[in-house]
C-alpha cells in the first residue's frame, strides 16, 4: 500500500512540488500541472498530455525537449477538470496550436474535450489525441472503443517528436493518431493498488491467480487465470496482442515493444519477462526496434505488467527514435536548450454582488448552508461510496465527491458572504466542484449545478416552480453532456425520477419541502434498483458482470444528496 502520503487530499500537490524541484532543468510548475522550463520557439505545436495522477512517470515525467510541452495532473485516478486542462494548455501554447493527449476514459474525454472547445473559441487550434491501445477492452471503453493504457507512451513520444521536428498542426495530429491506431497493449495484475490514506486495495486477486486485462486506474482484470511461468505469461500477452493486430498496421516487419511495470513489480521480473516475449515476437517474424522495459505507466502500487506493441513504418520509426530528454525518458543526442521565462499565474477577477437585493442575498445564504450540509454528509459517506465504486471502477468516487463538495461549499459561502443570490451561489459552487473534483463526476456536477443555477436566478427568493425547472434543466444538461440515459447504470438513473417526481408534485400544488421529499424518495429507490443493471457507458462497462448486484456509486451519491437537502428544507 501507499505508506508515505501526509494529507491524502494534498497527495498530488505535495508530490508535484517535490518533482518540480528535483527536475527543474526540465519542468516548471503551473497550477495543477507542469510545463517545460526550457524555451520553445514561437509557432511550435504544443503537445499537452495528462490525466489522473498515480501513474508516474505518466504524465509529468514525459515533459521535456523532444516530447511533451506540458502535463495536466488530476487527482489520483481522476481526470483533471476542464479548467485545469485549459490553464495548462494556455501556459504551454506557443501559437502553433495545442494537441491534448490522454487515455480513453469518460472523464478525460469530457474535460479535455470541453477544454479544446474553449481553446478553439479563443482562436487557438486544438485537437484531441485519445489513446485506445488496450485489446482487453475492445469495444467496451469510452465511446465504444478500447481503453488507453501503456500505449500512451508511444503516442505521446510520436506527437512530441513530430512537434519538435517542426511539423505543422495538422501533421502532428495525423501522425500521432496513426501511431495510436497501430498500437496494441495487454496487461496482467497480481495484486490491486491502494489509494493514499486507504488501508485496503481497490481489488484483490485470488492466491495463485492473476487478473487478465487490467485497467490502469485500479480496475480489476476482465478475468482471472492461474499464474503461469514467464514463458506462459509471455505466450498469453504476445498472443493476445498479435491477435489484436490492427488492419492498418504497416507491413515493414518492424515493431517497437514496451514491457511495462505497474508499480511494484521488480525490474528484474520485467527483464525476465522480456526475454520470452522478444523470443516469441522474433519467431513471429518481427524485428524489434528501440524497445523500452521498466515502469512507464504505473498504477500506484499495483503488482503486474503489460505488453505494448507498435507496428512501425519509416516515419513512425524515425519519430520514435528521435532525441528526447525528460525526467523519465532519454533518447539519442542531447537537445540544446535555453531557459524559458518563469510562468506567472493570472489572478481571477472577483465578482461584485453589491447590488443584490437583501431577500435574494438571504436566499443565497440558505443555498450555501444547504451545500455545506451536503459536504458534511458526503464526508461521512466517503468510504462507502469508494467501496461501491471499486466493484467495477477505480474506487475514487467517494474521494472525488468529498473534494468537489468541499470546494463547492467554500466557494458558495464566499459568494454568499459577498451578497450573491441563489443562482450565483449555486453557479459558484458548480464551478468549484468541477475544478476541484475533476473526473467524470466533477464535470457532470459542475454542469448540473450551473444548469440548476440558471433557472434560480438572483432576483429574489426562487419560487417552487423555478426549483422544479432547475431540476429538469439539470437532467437535460447532464444527458446532453454525458450521453447517458435511464438504464445505462449511471447517476442519471437516480436523477431523472427525482426531477420527474419533483415537477409532478409541484404541478399538483405541493410546497417545496413536501415535493422535494417525495422526489428524494423516488431517487433513492431508483438508485437502489441500479444494482440489477449492467453499465452501458463509462469506466465500469468492461467489467459489467462484476457490477451486477451492486448499485451505481454515482446514483447512490446523488440520492444521498437529495435526501440531505430534503432534511434541511
Amino acid at each position: 500500500m501507499t505508506k508515505i502520503f501526509g494529507d491524502p487530499n494534498s497527495f498530488v500537490a505535495d508530490a508535484l512540488a517535490g518533482f518540480t524541484d528535483l527536475y527543474s532543468q526540465y519542468v516548471q510548475p503551473v497550477p495543477h500541472g507542469v510545463v517545460r522550463s526550457t524555451a520553445t520557439p514561437d509557432g511550435k505545436v504544443a503537445v499537452v498530455v495528462g490525466g489522473g495522477s498515480g501513474h508516474y512517470p505518466a504524465f509529468a515525467g514525459y515533459v521535456g525537449p523532444g516530447l511533451a510541452d506540458g502535463a495536466v495532473c488530476g487527482n489520483v485516478f481522476a481526470s483533471p477538470s476542464t479548467r485545469w486542462v485549459y490553464d495548462v494548455a494556455k501556459a504551454a501554447n506557443r501559437g502553433g496550436g495545442v494537441v491534448l493527449a490522454f487515455g480513453n476514459y469518460a472523464g478525460d474525454i469530457l474535460n479535455f474535450g470541453l477544454a479544446a472547445e474553449r481553446l478553439r473559441a479563443e482562436g487557438i487550434p486544438a485537437e484531441l489525441l485519445v489513446v485506445t491501445d488496450d485489446v482487453a477492452s475492445e469495444g467496451q471503453g469510452a465511446n465504444g472503443q478500447r481503453r488507453g493504457i501503456a500505449g500512451d507512451v508511444v503516442a505521446f513520444k510520436i506527437a512530441g517528436a513530430a512537434a519538435e521536428a517542426g511539423y505543422g498542426f495538422e501533421d502532428v495530429v495525423r501522425v500521432s493518431r496513426h501511431a495510436n491506431d497501430v498500437t496494441r497493449s495487454m496487461g496482467i495484475a497480481f495484486a490491486g493498488c491502494t489509494l493514499p490514506g486507504e488501508t485496503e486495495p481497490l481489488f484483490t486477486v485470488g492466491d495463485g491467480k492473476m487478473g487478465v486485462g487490467l485497467g490502469i486506474h485500479g480496475e480489476p482484470g476482465i478475468s482471472e487465470e492461474p499464474i503461469g511461468s514467464p514463458e506462459e505469461i509471455a505466450e498469453l500477452l504476445v498472443q493476445r496482442v498479435l491477435d489484436g493486430r490492427p488492419e492498418q498496421a504497416p507491413d515493414s516487419g518492424r515493431i517497437t515493444v514496451l514491457v511495462n511495470g505497474l508499480g511494484s513489480t521488480k525490474y528484474e521480473e520485467l527483464f525476465l519477462l522480456y526475454a520470452p516475449i522478444a523470443q516469441r515476437l522474433r519467431a513471429a517474424g518481427y524485428e524489434i526496434v528501440a524497445p523500452q522495459v521498466g515502469e512507464l505507466v504505473t498504477s500506484l502500487d499495483m503488482a503486474g505488467a503489460s505488453l505494448t506493441v507498435t507496428w512501425l513504418d519509416e516515419e513512425l520509426e524515425r519519430l520514435w527514435t528521435a532525441p528526447a530528454q525528460t525526467p523519465a525518458m532519454s533518447v539519442g543526442a542531447t537537445i540544446e536548450t535555453t531557459p524559458a521565462p518563469r510562468y506567472e499565474a493570472v489572478e481571477d477577477e472577483v465578482a461584485d454582488y453589491s447590488g443584490t437585493p437583501e431577500a435574494a442575498a438571504e436566499a443565497g445564504r440558505r443555498v450555501a448552508a444547504l451545500i455545506e450540509s451536503v459536504r458534511d454528509v458526503l464526508k461521512d459517506a466517503e468510504a462507502e461510496l469508494g467501496r461501491i465504486d471499486a466493484v467495477a471502477g477505480d474506487g475514487d468516487h467517494g474521494t472525488g465527491m468529498v473534494q468537489g463538495s468541499t470546494a463547492a461549499a467554500a466557494a458558495a459561502r464566499a459568494a454568499a458572504d459577498a451578497g450573491a443570490g441563489a443562482g450565483s451561489v449555486l453557479a459558484a459552487a458548480g464551478g468549484a466542484w468541477a475544478d476541484r473534483a475533476g473526473g467524470t463526476s466533477g464535470v457532470i456536477w459542475g454542469v448540473l449545478l450551473h444548469a440548476f443555477a440558471d433557472k434560480l436566478g438572483d432576483e429574489g427568493v426562487p419560487t417552487v416552480q423555478q426549483v422544479a425547472e432547475g431540476a429538469t434543466a439539470s437532467v437535460e444538461a447532464v444527458q446532453r453532456l454525458a450521453g447517458a440515459r435511464v438504464g445505462n447504470k449511471t447517476m442519471v438513473d437516480a436523477q431523472v425520477p427525482f426531477a420527474e417526481v419533483l415537477a409532478e408534485r409541484v404541478g399538483a400544488g405541493d410546497d417545496l419541502r413536501t415535493a422535494w421529499a417525495a422526489a428524494a424518495q423516488a431517487s433513492t429507490a431508483a438508485a437502489e434498483a441500479t444494482k440489477d443493471l449492467r453499465p452501458q457507458i463509462g469506466r465500469a462497462r468492461p467489467l459489467a458482470e462484476r457490477s451486477l448486484g451492486h448499485p451505481d456509486a454515482g446514483a447512490v451519491s446523488l440520492a444521498l444528496i437529495t435526501r440531505t437537502v430534503a432534511e434541511k428544507l
